[in-house]
């Protein structure tokens, strides 16, 4: 072997062992590119995360508000017809509203907010006119314990017809309009 053969051979095993090396630095250069990567698009991911819970918060606070708001829009218009109208009201029950059943019929209704067939009817009061003579008082099932054991009631939507000292005249379910309430009066 001549000594021009032995440098090329030397040259050749040195570019394959430069080459070697740097092919090893770039396959870890690059898998630390990739993993930066992934860190930088999983914390994007976080954030897009966070900013659409903060958001969806924000959109729950903003319609909790609105209803509170027309909780209490209700609550005044209510309020207010009882004190203005004697003809017919449908309100939330108070014990000081029993005394319109010397000018007509008074009919305590246990509503839950949970319960379909109590939304329904609920719905259905509000959206036509009280009869006249009827008081209609919304008392909430899940709040009034003292109420249903002195009426005996053990299940929501239950209408109880009561005189002007609070006793029971009559006591039924499944009214979901002002007719099907006054067909059960006595």
């Amino acid at each position: 072997m001549n000594k021009n053969t032995g440098i090329v051979i030397g040259v050749i095993v040195l570019l394959v062992i430069i080459g070697g090396v740097y092919a090893s630095m770039n396959k870890r250069g690059g898998v630390v590119i990739e993993k930066e990567k992934m860190e930088q698009k999983a914390m994007e991911d976080q954030k897009m995360a966070e900013e659409k819970m903060m958001m969806e918060k924000k959109a729950m606070e903003e319609k909790n508000a609105m209803m509170k708001k027309d909780d209490g829009a209700m609550m005044k218009k209510e309020e207010s017809s009882v004190m203005m109208s004697v003809n017919g009201s449908y309100t939330n029950y108070d014990q000081s509203r029993l005394i319109n059943a010397e000018k007509g019929d008074v009919v305590l209704f246990f509503h839950a907010s949970w319960c379909p067939k109590c939304v329904t009817s609920d719905k259905n009061f509000k959206a036509t006119t009280t009869p006249d003579g009827l008081t209609l008082l919304k008392v909430d099932f899940d709040n009034s314990t003292a109420l249903r054991q002195k009426y005996g009631v053990t299940l929501q939507h239950t209408f109880v017809q009561v005189d002007k000292g609070g006793d029971l005249i009559k006591k039924w379910n499944g009214s979901y309009t002002y007719n099907d309430l006054k067909a059960q009066i006595n």
